[in-house]
């Protein structure tokens, strides 16, 4: 089997084990954006991009929330955030370890 194949596959087995908290990380930062949309008036769809954004660090700027609390939401969501993208790039990490043995074991 191929080193890229060995990967993928040791990924979605990776994905597989961390899928109920990467479900419910990423209910939170739904749920998130829900709450800071509703409460700041934005909506509820231009919440959900709002916390995404935020939770993949990315910040566009263009919604900003003005509430002590949606703004304590936000830091929370970004924090979930970067969980989720640990989680992930563990995993990543893990499948190309399980690869590259299996590569030199043949």
């Amino acid at each position: 089997m191929t080193m890229r194949r060995e990967f993928a596959l040791a990924l979605l087995r990776g994905i597989g084990i961390i899928w109920p908290v990467l479900s419910a990380l990423t209910a939170v930062i739904v749920g998130a954006g829900l709450f800071v949309g509703s409460v700041e008036g934005w909506g509820l769809w231009r919440g959900v991009y709002f916390a995404f954004v935020t939770a993949l660090t990315i910040g566009y700027g263009d919604l900003v929330p003005t509430h002590r609390l949606t703004q304590a939401v936000a830091v929370l969501t970004g924090f979930t955030g970067i969980l989720v993208t640990a989680l992930l790039a563990g995993v990543a990490v893990r499948a190309f370890q399980v690869s590259a043995s299996s590569e030199r074991k043949d």
